[in-house]
């Protein structure tokens, strides 16, 4: 009863090329590389995943996660359903289209860090940490026994690490997520069972070629 969870970094996106805040304003989806990433992600999934599982997809609910959620689910028969439990930072409306580093700096509060906000009206990092773990692991468990293709960010990749690995929230290494690549966690448990099912990490930050962008 193998549950497979392949996590799927967004395509390159507009955000990250302007530099702003990407909430649900300031997200104005991918760039032409990133459509293109998200097409190329959805050939290779397809020939990587078998025909005969069942399969689910799920992105965040950011445009540039669900443009690339959408050719892949294409690609399957199957529509994406958008979760914001996979979302990045869910950070305060006044921020959202804001210059990043304007945000980290002008916004910044003294002492943030792992429990208290690096901005203000911004998620701490354990909040966002337990918010997207219980995410992969209510999706995990609905579907036991399947492939899932979760569709987020590179806070969505890192929060495996924590649902999955049972790391602390406060890792001692730093991860490199580039856009439009692969992680891959399994398991050969119930994913609902107790004590914590144990997950292998198959692959990571896999860009089958592409380019870093």
């Amino acid at each position: 009863m193998r549950t497979r969870l392949i996590f799927v970094r967004h395509g390159e996106s507009l955000h990250q090329i302007e530099g702003v805040v990407g909430g649900p304003h300031g997200c104005r989806g991918l760039t032409t590389l990133g459509h293109e990433q998200a097409h190329h992600l959805a050939q290779r999934l397809t020939g990587e995943v078998a025909a005969d599982r069942p399969i689910a997809v799920y992105s965040s609910v950011l445009r540039r996660a669900v443009e690339t959620a959408q050719p892949i689910g294409a690609a399957f028969g199957i529509r994406s359903v958008a979760d914001c439990g996979l979302c990045t930072w869910h950070t305060p409306p006044y921020a959202d289209g804001l210059p990043t580093a304007r945000f980290r700096t002008e916004h910044a509060v003294p002492g943030g860090g792992v429990f208290r906000p690096f901005e203000d009206g911004n998620e701490s990092w354990a909040e966002l940490v337990v918010r997207v773990s219980r995410a992969i692991m209510e999706i995990a468990h609905r579907h036991r026994g399947a492939t899932v293709i979760l569709v987020g960010h590179s806070e969505t990749v890192e929060g495996a690490f924590h649902a999955l690995g049972a790391q602390p929230i406060f890792r001692g290494f730093d991860l490199d997520v580039p856009p439009a690549s692969i992680t891959e966690w399994t398991t050969d448990h119930d994913p609902g069972d107790w004590p914590p099912a144990r997950w292998t990490l198959r692959r990571f930050a896999d860009t089958g070629g592409w380019a870093r962008a």
